[in-house]
């Protein structure tokens, strides 16, 4: 399954949509900054420990409990 990171003013989203570029993505978003990806699971939790070590749940654990949820996007939550 392929995950986009979608970067907004007021947080960060994981999403399983399939976007075709990121300027659908930016139309879908209205406080939209960047999104990479897409990337598969392992690429993205990578991604994710190396970039944002104040993630709480880690990012392996958010991406799993991500995979495993029927929504199609994930906010991601960070410690204070």
């Amino acid at each position: 399954m392929q995950i986009t990171i979608i970067h907004l003013e007021g947080g960060m989203l994981i999403s399983k949509e399939n976007y075709e570029s990121w300027r659908q993505t930016q139309d879908e978003y209205e406080t939209y900054k960047a999104s990479l990806g897409p990337w598969i699971a392992e690429e993205v939790i990578e991604y994710l420990s190396d970039e944002y070590t104040n993630l709480n749940p880690s990012a392996e654990i958010q991406v799993r409990r991500f995979l495993q949820d029927p929504q199609k996007t994930w906010k991601l939550t960070f410690n204070e």
